[in-house]
């Protein structure tokens, strides 16, 4: 069974037009309406007449996390096979579904998303405030999530395995903005492989929700709480290898390094320091840089290659 996830947030204007461009290959299209001022939800009920449509709706406001996982839990419980999550603003192509949907049915990956930046032809279209944001967003992403083969985590056009996405916690997901990359960070945790799909995004005259501003406030700490999880969650927790010793030699020389020069510089303003004293400061720190550096390229290796949800579906039977 293939479900889609329409979250719903004044897009009444374009919500029918998204859904009429749905395939026949969809089995169940769930629109969640996220306390959408315009009604969108009660719009779908009145206007759509397609059996396989189906109105969640919440009374109050959850974000776009918030929405796409009210969606999630009714495809669990449906027992979907593939869930894919779309926009309904008219941005994403309904018709390039069955790209999404095709790597996850044939066992080529568990978790499929949409990329943006794939050929110039595609950033062209992209406004130059979204494609900087992005750029800077997909680098800091791919080493919170571990996955440094993707691009553009901030794509809403995903689709997922159904056994994957019962793996998932979803009620600890971000359920605002931050939800697609929290969703990476997540996959990531299990191990699932992660492709990305070519697409072209259709920009009009709408306006994103999320200012720079909240962004520079509110994602760096949730960034760095992931990265700390995730290191500690494969470095330390479920395995201890060669990247764990990257991790602890870096940290370990940085530090010392660090310390012994700062403690040696307050105290050079009575006695000059020695070349030695310097070299001891400063060989630290360059090995320790080493260190991360080599972490870093083991941590690109150990990206997840091997799709899970076949031997998930084996366990869940």
């Amino acid at each position: 069974m293939i479900v889609v996830i329409i979250p719903c947030y004044k897009v009444k204007n374009k919500i029918l037009s998204v859904i009429d461009k749905i395939g026949p290959e969809v089995d169940r299209v769930i629109v969640v309406d996220d306390a959408c001022p315009e009604n969108s939800g009660d719009y779908v009920k009145e206007h759509c007449r397609q059996s396989r449509v189906s109105v969640l709706s919440h009374k109050v406001n959850k974000g776009v996390g918030g929405a796409v996982i009210t969606g999630y839990k009714e495809a669990i419980k449906l027992n979907a096979d593939v869930v894919v999550k779309i926009d309904g603003d008219g941005q994403l192509d309904p018709r390039l579904l069955t790209n999404f949907v095709r790597p996850i049915i044939s066992g080529e990956s568990d978790f499929v998303k949409g990329n943006r930046f794939y050929s110039w032809e595609m950033i062209s279209s992209m406004p130059r405030v979204r494609f900087f944001g992005n750029s800077a967003l997909s680098f800091i992403s791919k080493l919170v999530s571990g996955y440094w083969t993707i691009m553009d985590p901030t794509n809403g056009y995903t689709a997922i395995s159904g056994a994957v996405l019962q793996k998932m916690p979803l009620d600890k997901l971000d359920n605002r903005y931050f939800f697609e990359t929290d969703m990476l960070f997540r996959l990531g945790t299990v191990r699932a492989k992660v492709i990305d799909i070519p697409m072209m995004a259709v920009y009009a005259d709408e306006k994103s929700s999320l200012s720079s501003l909240q962004a520079a406030l509110t994602f760096p700490p949730k960034f760095f709480i992931r990265l700390v999880k995730r290191i500690v969650y494969n470095y330390f927790l479920r395995d201890f290898n060669l990247g764990s010793a990257y991790i602890i030699s870096g940290i370990f020389l940085i530090g010392f390094g660090l310390s012994f020069g700062i403690w040696h510089w307050v105290h050079s303003v009575q006695l000059a320091s020695s070349s030695g004293t310097v070299m001891l400061a400063a060989l630290p720190i360059i090995l320790g840089y080493q260190s991360l550096v080599q972490f870093i390229t083991y941590d690109v290796l150990m990206e997840p290659k091997t799709p899970i949800h076949q031997y998930l579906k084996i366990y869940q039977s």
